[in-house]
């Protein structure tokens, strides 16, 4: 979909834009499939604030999305696209053969009208839900289970999806956008295409109340902090912060330290490890 631009008449609309959605359903979502939301605001079980920088937003009504789509060989409609606040994809609502509703991830091109299935035997065109070692090598597939059953899990945020490189006696070998290449059962399940919303890399939020009402509030540079609240903190102005490396509140490396656990138990499913980033 096309990116709309705002027009700069006031302050909060200065160089705003969003995707266009036009041909999106604008009514209310679905009463049955939809739940409470309340926000944690970054705060743990003690109620104390664990993660900084978060809180606010605007009320939210969470949508129950039917990662797994268990419904195995019943043929669906999609009866309508809508836009979900809790994700960057489009939402479609499935009507399926036997009355039931249920709301999946959107795929890039689904249209009102389009007919899927779920099922190991479905033909391979965008939508359909179907096991890995049923597709073609060379496919990109969004919504993918990490373990038979459990329901998707990988390629969900707007835009993403894998690729199915070859099939090798028990397991699929996937490359993630990150470049990883990974080991996957091959009975997992997998939809054929790329999640819905790939533009949605090109909005530009173009205001601090926009961000606010994201549910993310303002965050202070630590070089602008005093020496009591901040590593960085001290000095007139804006300085450099005079240390081999950026360091936390806490005192603990900022950028590139390794958080993954040495010998995890996937390390054996990693074939090979995605590319490092250029600085």
């Amino acid at each position: 979909m096309p990116i709309k631009v705002y027009k700069s008449n006031r302050a909060a609309r200065k160089k705003a834009s969003i995707v266009d959605r036009s041909e999106l359903y604008r009514g209310k979502p679905v009463k049955s499939l939809t739940a409470g939301y309340k926000r944690l605001s970054g705060r743990g079980s003690a109620g104390k604030i664990t993660t900084r920088h978060r809180g606010g937003g605007v009320k939210r009504i969470l949508r129950e999305v039917d990662f797994g789509q268990s419904k195995i060989g019943v043929p669906a409609k999609v009866e309508r696209l809508e836009f979900d606040p809790n994700r960057t994809s489009w939402l479609a609502l499935l009507l399926y053969a036997d009355g039931e509703r249920r709301y999946v991830l959107a795929w890039d091109g689904a249209k009102v009208g389009d007919q899927v299935v779920a099922s190991p035997e479905a033909a391979e065109k965008p939508g359909n839900r179907l096991q890995l070692k049923n597709v073609t090598s060379g496919a990109v597939v969004f919504n993918v289970e990490l373990k038979p059953g459990r329901g998707g899990s990988l390629f969900r945020a707007a835009g993403t999806a894998g690729t199915l490189m070859d099939v090798q006696e028990g397991n699929a070998l996937l490359r993630l956008p990150s470049g990883e290449v990974r080991l996957i059962s091959k009975e997992c399940y997998g939809t054929l295409g790329r999640v819905s919303n790939v533009d949605w890399w090109l909005t530009r939020i173009g205001s601090a109340g926009r961000v606010r009402r994201m549910g993310r509030r303002p965050q202070v540079l630590g070089k602008a902090m005093n020496p009591v609240d901040h590593p960085h903190g001290g000095g007139e102005g804006h300085q450099p912060i005079g240390m081999p490396y950026p360091k936390t509140k806490w005192g603990k490396h900022a950028f590139g330290v390794k958080t993954r656990s040495q010998g995890k138990y996937s390390d054996s499913r990693i074939v090979q490890r995605r590319k490092k980033r250029k600085r």
